[in-house]
């Protein structure tokens, strides 16, 4: 719809927000005092990364000197968790800011086939921010629901190069079929598919700097999720076109890591671009994970691994930096979530969120930005897979796996050996009766969502692993003891 001027009604609201934000942030004169324009956002995901992996987490043999650039100037966090043991319902949880549980496409572990996806009128990180006037774009992995309900251009982004499903072969760009798409539109272009998105990244900074308006570029890789295939595997990639993706006779250790240093490679190039345009100051880069490390992954000191809610499948990395607020070279053990980064994002950039859909996480900035104390945190997981649940209060998590209960002091003990359920039977009893407390909140399981596990003939350190039922299961709260008078 034109209006006078030749001026779209679109970029009319969209002017109309960039000033509404730029009162809100201070980009205008208040009281003779010009307070900073809000921000840049480049948030930066990889695709089933172990805790250990980036070589300032500890990894010795791979060398990953932009993830260790940005943790030397920003802030690492040593106790960052993922809101779940897989992609999709991390992603619902981040996109959204509250537990993934509380949609259905939540309950998906992960997206296999089944017609859900993210609701295009739930508020999102992007439609907020773009509301405000911000420019947003993904690149990289959707994972979120297929056309023509769902997708990335439906929930608030305004552009999108990448691909819909949750794995695509790095070379074909396809699974069962082609999945690379600009905007909605299917593309076939040749490429190794972590370079690709990369180099698109950067043309997106480029583009959004010359037109001065902040900007959200979501840069979601798909590395280092299978297929195991590297910088020139082409012949990989040809073995794997008549077989599954989802294979268990691929991969090293060395192709793993020749995987994860492209991917290092390419997040140089954006933060250089960022630098280029003299953006850098004033954008906030985060670098994280989905989901705790898959079978080549280095997850020490945890034990587990994607899939389950032991620390390995759930302890992520996470660093963040803006150098324009974020003292250098911090590290912090405050606990955090993937759902704690819409609320720190949206108060960076003096945006509120919709308060119909409150959000779960926390604003992180007091603690990175002021360096206030950390907040004791109380944090609860399920996973449909052998029936596990999970939660953190302050050091103590509580875990089930099947009929097996746990309380491990995660803090002193972070292997998870100590079984403390009897010795501290009164801190085992409180955890298990909040968790079902929260658990009431929340949307049941389904026998109909997907739920993904490994097995022992499919990993050799799962030993006796069964096969993993699908059926949903419902926990009966432990009844509560009566209260004695006094």
């Amino acid at each position: 719809m034109k209006v006078s001027g030749g001026v779209t009604r679109r970029t009319m609201l969209r002017n109309t927000a960039l000033g509404t934000l730029a009162l809100a942030s201070g980009m205008d004169k208040v009281f003779g005092q010009k307070a900073p324009a809000p921000p840049n956002i480049v948030f930066i995901m990889a695709d089933d990364l172990g805790y250990a992996d980036p070589s300032c987490y500890g990894r010795p043999d791979i060398s990953t000197p932009n993830i260790d650039s940005l943790a030397a100037k920003g802030a690492r966090f040593l106790q960052a968790y993922a809101n779940s043991a897989v992609c999709s319902a991390t992603r619902t949880a981040l996109i959204t800011g509250r537990y993934q549980y509380r949609l259905p496409i939540g309950l998906e572990e992960p997206l296999n086939g089944r017609n859900v996806g993210l609701p295009p009128d739930h508020p999102t990180l992007p439609s907020l921010l773009r509301k405000a006037g911000y420019g947003t774009t993904l690149v990289g992995k959707w994972h979120l629901g297929q056309l023509p309900k769902f997708g990335p251009l439906q929930s608030g982004y305004d552009h999108f190069y990448g691909f819909r499903g949750g794995a695509v072969d790095y070379f074909t760009h396809a699974s069962q079929r082609p999945d690379l798409w600009d905007d909605d539109v299917p593309v076939h272009q040749m490429g190794y598919l972590t370079e690709m998105l990369g180099s698109r990244a950067v043309d997106v900074v480029n583009g959004y700097a010359k037109s001065a308006h902040p900007f959200l570029i979501s840069l979601h890789f798909n590395a280092p999720h299978w297929p195991w295939e590297a910088p020139g595997d082409e012949a990989e990639s040809n073995r794997l076109r008549s077989a599954s993706l989802f294979d268990f006779d691929g991969g090293t250790q060395k192709t793993y890591q020749r995987m994860i240093q492209e991917m290092d490679r390419q997040i140089g190039r954006v933060v250089e671009a960022l630098h280029a345009n003299g953006l850098a100051e004033n954008t906030v880069v985060i670098f994280t994970s989905d989901n705790g490390g898959e079978r080549f992954a280095d997850t020490w000191p945890f034990t587990g691994r994607k899939t389950e809610l032991l620390e390995g499948g759930l302890r992520i990395p996470a660093i963040v930096s803006w150098p324009a607020r974020i003292p250098h070279g911090r590290t912090t053990d405050q606990v955090a979530i993937s759902m704690d980064w819409m609320p720190t994002l949206l108060a960076a950039a003096g945006v509120p969120s919709d308060p119909a859909f409150p959000p779960d996480g926390i604003n992180l900035l007091p603690i990175l930005a002021q360096n206030s104390p950390a907040i004791e945190r109380k944090l609860f997981w399920r996973y449909k897979a052998n029936a596990q649940r999970a939660a953190r209060d302050g050091d103590f998590k509580y875990l089930k796996i099947l009929d097996n209960t746990f309380l491990f002091n995660v803090v002193e003990d972070p292997m998870e050996r100590a079984n403390l359920k009897v010795r501290r039977k009164d801190i085992y009893d409180r955890i298990v009766a909040e968790w079902h407390q929260w658990n009431a909140t929340m949307l049941p399981e389904t026998d109909e969502s997907y739920t993904g596990t490994f097995t022992g003939d499919e990993l050799a350190d799962h030993i006796g692993a069964r096969e993993t039922s699908t059926k949903a299961d419902h926990p009966v709260p432990p009844e509560t003891p009566p209260i004695k008078p006094d």
